[in-house]
């Protein structure tokens, strides 16, 4: 069932603008309600990426917050330029072999009003909203840098990466000639692409830029987050614009688009329940920072699920998503990885969680509610094949994406200039400072670490030093400089 006004007439299987269709009007080949909802989700996906930046400057050491930030931002910059440069060519193509698309819409030529991705979205708008995903991905990994990786060879490296490893992983699962969209392994915003993808990078970058300066394998640096605020702050650009990521996915307004945003907001809650429960335990406190991390454990785990659950099946993805992503922060004291802001444990581990999740708990009834039709998913349909085709997809996620994101981050830092890491003096001094010139908060600039003392000036100090500049003014013979 087609909710377009005019079923498109125009060419299909191949790149074209759309206006083969003879026709002087293309808005009639399209619904209203579907495209606002689809640009509304764009504009909240993009609302999600300074909501990383704000997440992982308020975990981080105040003299490196900004650098997060503007990494974050950046993303968009990049990836944008990026996406309309040959990354949707190379991910959405409508021609191409299993692994990768071709360059038949290079630079957006022949991409306006054909749809693609779903009847209900004109080709220009789909490559839009599949762009937000783009550029979020690399922002999400880039917080692997913080407190010791130059900001040059990470803005490099996300163009790099987007096109070498997050285009063919989207590929493989969204478009159409992919070998993980034909098994199927079913992921519906993103588990593998976005998520496990980005882990996985993190982890990689973590790995290749060795450990901070001070840090301890068994308790890591002795920092609180700086400012809890903006994780709070960060959690809630990320919570609202998940509502675009996981309702948007469905390519239309439809009762599946509301059941995807239900779950995704049930799984955020009941994660953010669970990991301050789980952390109550051991510290007999609520903590704010564990209601953050565990809602955004549970709404990475429901990304891939979302529209193939329940509410119940959300619940458990949620919860059981929550703990494990929580007893994965351990995991980098197990294997020595100095990840800072616990980006593995939380999307990698997270994204995996969901996928294999959606093996068992996904179902035709909520997959057939945007008026498609599908056959038995999970095995509570009792196809339990299609955990091993879960399996296979976050096998190749992970897999590709750590070996290339090794492989690219070993060249660059080959490459004069391109050197991933700070000094130690530097480091030392913090990314905002060497790297920027500029700080999150502008007492850094004279206190980077809580240690520091300053003298603080008083009244009376200001008055004797007025004083004594009026003197030495008066003592000045003519023609001497002030």
């Amino acid at each position: 069932m087609s909710s377009s006004v005019v079923a498109y007439n125009g060419t299909s299987g191949t790149a074209d603008s759309g206006r083969s269709s003879g026709v002087s009007d293309l808005n009639i080949f399209y619904n209203t309600g579907h495209e606002a909802w689809i640009t509304v989700s764009s504009a909240l996906v993009l609302l999600m990426i300074p909501g990383v930046g704000f997440f992982y400057s308020g975990l981080a050491r105040r003299k490196s917050a900004l650098s997060l930030i503007l990494l974050s931002m950046v993303s968009v910059g990049i990836i944008s330029f990026q996406w309309f440069f040959w990354g949707y060519s190379l991910a959405f193509s409508r021609t191409g072999n299993a692994f990768l698309g071709d360059l038949t819409q290079f630079g957006l030529m022949k991409t306006l009003a054909q749809p693609n991705g779903s009847a209900n979205l004109p080709d220009i708008l789909f490559c839009l909203y599949q762009g937000m995903f783009a550029a979020i991905t690399p922002a999400l990994a880039i917080g692997a840098v913080a407190d010791r990786g130059r900001m040059l060879p990470a803005i490099v490296f996300m163009f790099i990466w987007s096109t070498v490893v997050y285009d063919p992983i989207a590929y493989w699962t969204w478009n159409p000639n992919g070998w993980l969209f034909k098994l199927p392994s079913y992921d519906f915003a993103g588990g593998g692409p976005v998520h496990i993808s980005s882990g996985t990078c993190a982890l990689a970058y973590s790995i290749m830029l060795g450990k901070r300066t001070g840090y301890n394998k068994n308790n890591g640096l002795p920092y609180r987050p700086h400012s809890v605020t903006n994780v709070v702050l960060g959690t809630v650009f990320l919570w609202v614009g998940w509502f675009g990521f996981n309702g948007g996915s469905a390519l239309g307004m439809n009762i599946r688009a509301v059941v995807a945003c239900f779950v995704t907001n049930l799984a955020a809650s009941v994660g953010g329940l669970t990991w301050v429960l789980l952390d109550y335990r051991l510290e007999k406190k609520w903590s704010t920072i564990g209601f953050c991390s565990g809602a955004i454990a549970g709404l990475v785990a429901i990304t891939p699920a979302s529209g193939y659950v329940t509410p119940w099946g959300g619940f458990i993805i949620g919860v059981v998503g929550a703990i494990c992503c929580n007893f994965a922060t351990k995991l980098k004291f197990l294997i020595g990885v100095d990840d800072a802001l616990d980006i593995f444990a939380v999307h990698g581990i997270g994204g995996m969680v969901g996928n294999i999740l959606t093996g068992i708990f996904g179902t035709s009834s909520i997959a057939s509610l945007d008026g498609s039709t599908y056959p038995p998913i999970g095995w509570i349909q009792h196809h339990w094949v299609q955990l091993g085709y879960q399996l296979a997809g976050v096998t190749a996620a992970f897999g590709w994406s750590f070996v290339l994101s090794c492989i690219i981050l070993f060249l660059m830092n080959l490459i004069p200039g391109l050197s991933l890491r700070v000094s130690a003096e530097d480091e030392e001094v913090g990314v905002d400072d060497c790297q920027l010139g500029e700080f999150a908060y502008d007492y850094v600039e004279i206190t980077r670490h809580v240690t520091d003392t300053v003298t603080i000036a008083t009244p009376a100090m200001m008055s004797s030093s007025s004083s004594t500049a009026e003197k030495n003014s008066a003592e000045k013979t003519p023609g001497e400089t002030v």
